[in-house]
């Protein structure tokens, strides 16, 4: 059984600064899941984490919420893609493998960027609904699949919602991975210990994240993701200068979500209020992995 830990860091300060000399790193994750969704021409049943939470009988298929998965890969990746081109922005791309298989263009450009990949499962499923042997075939699938599509390795995991007691252990013995970043129980990385090996943990947020929108207590408009954004990034940046260290701030968006128009305004202002910070600086997940692995080794 895993064990709990109320402790964490505490008070100490393990890093300062960050090596690039910012105060705060805010590292933006990008959930790339259209078309590894549950759906029923796969012979899955339905998803319901689209537009609505109509429950439809799996037998019956749901092409309304088919439709907002698919506006998010032919849309909203790409106007996503527009506003990091634009602040030239480093992303973490979180890759269900299945999906990026279904898009060609976005595999391709995907490759030819150099931004960080994560990866986030071959299909988008519930793990805790999986056997072990379930598990660890959709781990291995996506870590075959992802590095020949984006043409780099992959190394940090994490999984849909959140990972079952075996998650962290399958993740550790893959060759390739040497993070996991399912946690929420922190903002800054941390060690802990896998089969008696240090492991390294990148945390999560489930706060800082556009489900927000249909999570209570939601957001009645963009702006209050971006006034949430803006206010967290803000007051680390206040903890950092009153001597609280380097601090991590992660964002979690998802195209068919924050790719909508309106709610893409609140990336924007995020983005263009952290380009103005010149203490707070735009990372991806391995940049801080391999920060953290330098300097804060176990």
């Amino acid at each position: 059984m895993l064990e709990r830990d109320f402790v964490g860091h505490a008070r100490t300060v393990p890093l300062p600064r960050w090596p690039d000399g910012s105060l705060v790193a805010v590292n933006v994750v990008v959930n790339v899941e259209e078309g590894a969704e549950a759906a029923w021409p796969d012979g899955e049943g339905n998803d319901s984490w689209g537009e609505y939470a109509l429950p439809i009988d799996p037998a019956i298929r749901d092409l309304g919420t088919e439709g907002h998965y698919e506006f998010g890969s032919r849309v909203g990746i790409w106007r996503l893609v527009r506003l990091f081109e634009r602040f030239d922005v480093p992303v973490t791309f979180g890759v269900s493998a299945r999906a990026l298989e279904r898009n060609p263009p976005f595999a391709a450009w995907l490759r030819r960027s150099g931004h960080d990949v994560l990866g986030h499962g071959y299909r988008w499923a519930e793990v805790s609904a999986m056997t072990e042997e379930q598990e660890r075939d959709d781990l291995e699938h996506a870590m075959r699949v992802l590095p020949e599509l984006v043409g780099r390795p992959v190394r940090g995991w994490y999984v849909r919602s959140f990972p079952s007691e075996r998650t962290r252990r399958l993740a550790a013995a893959h060759p390739d991975l040497t993070y996991d970043s399912d946690a929420v129980n922190d903002e800054l990385p941390y060690w802990t210990e896998v089969d008696g090996a240090p492991w390294l943990v990148v945390p999560y947020s489930k706060v800082y994240n556009d489900t927000r929108y249909f999570l209570a207590p939601t957001y009645a408009t963009p702006r209050h993701f971006a006034e949430t954004l803006i206010g967290a990034a803000g007051f680390l940046l206040e903890e950092a200068h009153d001597g609280a260290g380097a601090r991590l701030m992660t964002v979690g968006l998802h195209p068919r979500w924050s790719g909508q128009a309106a709610r893409a305004t609140a990336v924007r202002d995020f983005l263009a209020w952290v380009a103005g910070q010149p203490e707070v600086t735009l990372v991806h997940r391995g940049q801080v992995a391999d920060w953290w692995t330098e300097h804060a080794s176990p």
